[in-house]
């Protein structure tokens, strides 16, 4: 019998079969989509979920960390885009929420590839001692320059680090007056742009995609000078 999100395909003789891509608005995710509606539980927009899945089949990441669970709709999505044997770590605060993930994880049959990790970003982060091949960052935009420093840490020379949200209702690439109850967030967004784009270790695009994505490449050794 299948694991349930497994290809049944033929494993090619390796012994690891390939796992299959959940994709938006199908299966588990549309009820997941479908419960955070009801909800109003936050989750990555379907454009979103589709850049996820291509950078991850560019990417190919053995080890992935998430930061904002919520339900655990973006850990499930990503787990398609895997290496064989690979893991995703995520962080949220929440209790709630870390239970519901817990929950469709384990009907997933994702419990052995997902690690749901309780606590505040910031704290936990300070506290791992991994590396990783992609990051995603989609939790509370105003900790984002917080938790920048320990993301690059452990991302991988060659690895990319997605943060999710960035353009804020497309405020932050706006000209003109910001509204006052938005100026403080789209201020501190642009402020971590301006860091991402002048960092000399990385390589950093945004992209008008969702409600803004800004991909950054962090360069190998011997890209530092190029």
């Amino acid at each position: 019998m299948t694991e349930p999100g497994r290809d049944n395909r033929s494993c090619g003789g390796t012994g690891i079969c390939g796992r299959k891509i959940l994709k938006p608005g199908e299966g588990l995710l549309k009820e997941m989509e479908q419960y955070a509606a009801r909800n109003y539980v936050p989750i990555v927009k379907h454009e979103t979920a589709e850049l996820l899945i291509v950078l991850g089949r560019l990417v190919k990441p053995a080890r992935i960390l998430e930061i904002g669970t919520a339900i655990g709709y973006s850990a499930i999505l990503l787990s398609g885009i895997l290496a064989p044997g690979g893991r995703i770590d995520t962080i949220e605060r929440d209790e709630d929420m870390v239970s519901k993930a817990h929950e469709y994880i384990k009907r997933a049959g994702l419990a052995d590839t997902i690690a749901v990790i309780a606590g505040e970003a910031s704290e936990v982060l300070a506290c791992l001692d991994k590396t990783y091949d992609m990051i995603f960052m989609d939790a509370a935009k105003g900790q984002y320059p917080v938790f920048l420093p320990e993301c690059l840490r452990m991302l991988r020379n060659g690895g990319l680090l997605i943060t999710d949200n960035v353009l804020y209702m497309g405020l932050v690439d706006r000209e003109g007056p910001v509204a006052r109850k938005h100026r403080t967030i789209v201020n501190n967004m642009r402020s971590y742009i301006d860091t991402l784009r002048n960092d000399p270790s990385l390589d950093t695009s945004v992209l008008p995609v969702g409600d803004g994505v800004a991909l950054s490449y962090k360069r190998m050794e011997t890209e530092m000078d190029r």
